[in-house]
């Protein structure tokens, strides 16, 4: 006579079975994205040229030359070099990078596939921001280092207060990429990026403060991101003061494009 036994599931009966088919948990599953975000950033050699490259070339050229001329006032240059710069890092590695990379990105279905993993949409958009942030302290680290090897000497306790700057100046920035990727086509996100880089370094207050910018230009430079991240770094790094009306505009940045992006962001073309 043969018994027959009933059968058991293989998930009831295997618990590596039963545990490999439930999702990893929200934060773990954000994290992995993020290093796999910053990985891509970091071996792109376009992305890595626009977010490294072009900071510490601008910042040995203006350290060393006088080709352009800046009313230092009663600083050394490159103590008041070095905020302006790294505020460039910011944006380009927050904006242009990002918006590049995303809408590319978007366009080849990435963004939609990815968008039905479990990861889910708004993990992918804060597996972004998380990638963002990782990306610009490497990039704040590199330009102190190369401002260090020329001269440059700041406390800690001035570093420290410069990180609200760096917080908001990022996400303020990466809401402007996510809301130009999400809404244009990528060969128009990949022409806008690097034309705004290029005028808000020049007339946006980032390198030089608003008030030395013609006057017109100027009062409205000191609203823009740019001028705001810019004047923030600079009280920080040089005063060692938070700069309240600058990091209100970055907050108020911040808001805006994140309302905006989740308004008008399309995952596929």
């Amino acid at each position: 006579m043969t018994i027959s036994m009933p059968t058991t599931p293989a998930s009831a009966s295997d618990p590596a079975t039963a545990t490999a088919s439930v999702p990893a948990p929200t934060a773990r599953r954000i994290l992995a994205q993020s290093l796999f975000e910053v990985k891509a950033i970091l071996r792109n050699g376009e992305q890595l040229m626009v977010a490294l490259f072009i900071p510490l070339g601008l910042l040995v050229m203006l350290a060393t030359t006088n080709l352009i001329e800046i009313n230092t006032g009663d600083w050394e240059r490159l103590d008041f070099l070095v905020p302006g710069v790294m505020a460039m890092a910011i944006m380009s590695g927050a904006f242009t990078s990002q918006a590049i990379a995303t809408a590319f990105d978007r366009r080849n279905g990435v963004l939609r596939f990815l968008a039905t993993t479990p990861l889910g949409r708004s993990g992918m958009l804060w597996a972004k921001v998380a990638a963002v942030f990782s990306v610009a302290l490497i990039q704040l680290a590199a330009v102190a280092a190369l401002a260090a090897a020329l001269g440059w000497r700041v406390s800690l306790a001035h570093l420290v207060v410069a990180l609200p700057a760096v917080v908001l100046g990022v996400a303020a920035f990466t809401g402007f990429a996510l809301f130009l990727a999400g809404t244009l086509r990528a060969e128009g996100v990949l022409a806008i990026a690097n034309i705004l880089l290029i005028v808000l370094v020049v007339a946006g207050g980032i390198v030089a403060p608003a008030d030395q910018l013609p006057a017109a230009l100027g009062a409205v430079a000191q609203f823009l991101p740019s001028g705001a991240l810019g004047d923030a770094m600079r009280a920080a790094l040089i005063d060692g003061k938070f700069a309240v009306l600058p990091l209100a505009i970055l907050a108020a940045w911040s808001v805006f494009f994140a309302a905006l992006t989740a308004k008008t962001f399309k995952w596929q073309s």
